[in-house]
């Protein structure tokens, strides 16, 4: 880090330029620029695979050594070069537009700012590990508000607002910022000071639970890879958006930025636990265990960011799959879920793989390829055509977990701190997860990895869990399963959403974008005047009345055209319902240390 004396090489001065337009205004100041000095904008943010182009958002870029303009050359749609004097500090200045309410990008409004480096940052080529400050001005209309962020502070006021510094571009644009009046909690995990920050909240927000239970998940996770010993990061801030209809989550070195519904708070005086908390719970389980799974321990790919263009590896199957099968896992062990409920989200998630059609057409691998153009893409055919590196990924923990146990040798538990330990929690390649397994398995683990992994069979589910005491059911799934296809309900209008590959809906041609009126039933015999169509106003009114009868004609409007679709109603199929079945058994896998 410079002294208080030394100025930074690179300096970023961030001030709002207006509240009701949603306009930051940034300024660079490169002390010693190159002559011909490129600076660029990433096109994407680490964590979240796609191209989001940033750069769309920044305007009125200008250049200028002291009093005098230097021209800009635009190169391509995120690089600019200034021909500059090498011995005059060249100063940039820009606007960048926030509004995209998301862990993403950036925000601003009357009532709360955000922003990630990677949107309002220009990075500047040849002096990415040079020391980086950034100064965060206050403004009259937001003198009310409060600053919190992971970066750390060099010389901030009691609001937060001043300069923070960092070692170089990767750990600027790692620590996203949190503007506003906003409610905090502290408290220490691990003997590390955390601190909570949550925006929106309402009046019925429970904020000591929010803050004890996340302070549970964290020792949890701490003592999963460290035991009794301290963490890597010297101190993190959980920042969560609160809104009407949200969820999800970015992993930052020493910070996450979190976005939820209100209904998933915890709410004052309500002892039960909702579905929605008990889903937000993991969103903060997953994103801290990612503190050490894809933040430090991370893909070998991955131990250089580069921020003009994808990256790719092949191992999200592991750093985000490994990651699902430990959040709610790590929610059981930390004593915020028993047996059940903790089967009862492992249901979920193995029913939506087997609802999958595409877990047979792609690999978990390839689809940690292609997450750039299809999991951040989808579309009605998404689940035709590949499978979720987050959703199968977990199973494939659950099964090297499960066959490790069985086998008695190891655990998924000791396999993950192994390759802590072997990669100094550093960038590691697949060849390490295969290495280690072998070792603390007693034998090579290349045929799971190649099946489970490269393959697209059917993970060996039912077995693994009956071995571990739980019992697997098959009940009779819901109607929309049955046909093999997705609708959404509103206002008495069926909209079908996805057609599953292989199903009935699929046979009889129905197509994502349909509206599914009514059906029409094999004229009566011997009533004349018995109805022999019906108005659908919900899909489940199709059984109310189609009766007996195997086959019927679907009315569909396609294109402002009605279309009749023969249809044949398939024999009842099944889902998975798991249960407890042997407790001690299952308390060897599921239950925390102090348990068993």
């Amino acid at each position: 880090m410079p002294s208080k004396t030394a100025p930074p090489a690179i300096h970023y001065r961030v001030e709002v330029a207006s509240l009701q337009a949603h306009l930051f205004q940034v300024t660079l100041t490169i002390a010693r620029p190159a002559p011909q000095q490129r600076v660029s904008l990433p096109v994407w943010i680490p964590g979240s695979y796609l191209v989001r182009e940033f750069s769309r958002h920044l305007q009125q870029l200008q250049a200028r050594q002291g009093k005098a303009a230097v021209p800009l050359q635009q190169l391509d749609k995120n690089t600019w070069q200034a021909e500059a004097d090498p011995a005059r500090p060249l100063v940039l200045s820009c606007q960048v537009y926030a509004f995209d309410n998301s862990v993403r990008t950036a925000w601003l409004d009357a009532t709360r700012g955000f922003f990630n480096g990677t949107s309002l940052c220009l990075r500047v080529h040849g002096q990415e590990d040079v020391p980086h400050a950034l100064d965060l001005v206050s403004h009259k209309a937001i003198a009310h508000w409060r600053v919190a962020t992971g970066l750390p502070a060099r010389d901030v006021n009691a609001a937060g607002f001043g300069t923070y510094a960092a070692s170089g571009y990767d750990e600027l644009v790692d620590c996203p910022f949190e503007l506003g009046d906003f409610w905090q909690g502290q408290f220490k995990a691990g003997g590390v000071p955390h601190r909570l920050v949550v925006a929106g909240a309402p009046a019925s927000f429970d904020s000591a639970r929010l803050l004890e239970d996340t302070r549970k998940i964290c020792e949890a996770e701490i003592r999963f890879w460290h035991g009794t010993a301290k963490p890597p990061h010297k101190s993190y801030v959980f920042l969560l958006n609160v809104v009407d209809d949200n969820y999800g989550g970015l992993e930052h070195r020493n910070s996450t930025a979190l976005i939820c519904g209100r209904r998933d708070l915890p709410r004052l005086g309500e002892a039960k636990t909702p579905e929605g908390y008990t889903t937000l719970l993991g969103l903060i389980s997953h994103e801290y265990f990612h503190t050490w799974n894809v933040k430090r321990l991370r893909p070998a790919e991955f131990a250089r960011y580069h921020y003009d263009a994808e990256q790719y590896t092949r191992l999200l199957w592991f750093f985000e799959g490994f990651t699902s099968y430990y959040d709610d896992l790590l929610l059981r062990r930390a004593g915020l879920l028993d047996n059940a409920g903790y089967l009862k989200l492992l249901n979920k998630g193995i029913n939506q793989l087997l609802q999958t059609p595409g877990r047979s057409v792609q690999s978990v691998a390839d689809a940690s390829l292609d997450a750039w153009v299809k999991y951040y893409r989808q579309d009605e055919n998404t689940t035709n055509a590949t499978v979720s590196y987050y959703g199968k990924g977990a199973l494939v923990a659950l099964c090297l977990d499960l066959t490790l146990r069985r086998e008695g040798r190891s655990t998924l538990d000791n396999v993950m701190r192994a390759l802590w330990q072997r990669s100094s929690g550093g960038p590691m390649a697949e060849a390490d997860v295969a290495a280690v397994l072998a070792e603390l398995g007693g034998r090579s683990f290349a045929p799971e990895l190649a099946a489970w992994v490269h393959g697209t069979g059917e993970l060996p589910l039912q077995e693994l869990l009956q071995a571990h005491g739980v019992a697997v059911h098959h009940d009779p799934a819901q109607l929309a399963q049955r046909l093999g296809l997705r609708v959404a309900e509103a206002n008495g209008s069926v909209q079908v959403k996805v057609v599953l590959r292989g199903g009935a809906a699929e046979a009889a041609g129905l197509a994502a974008g349909d509206e599914w009126l009514g059906i029409e039933l094999p004229a009566a015999k011997s009533a004349k005047n018995a109805a022999t169509g019906w108005r659908l106003t919900k899909l489940d009114d199709l059984l109310l009345y189609a009766g007996t009868a195997t086959q019927l004609t679907a009315l569909v409007a396609r294109d402002r055209r009605l279309l009749r679709l023969p249809l044949a109603l398939p024999a009842a199929s099944t889902t998975w319902r798991l249960a407890v079945q042997d407790t001690p058994a299952l308390d060897t896998w599921l239950a925390p240390a102090a348990m068993r």
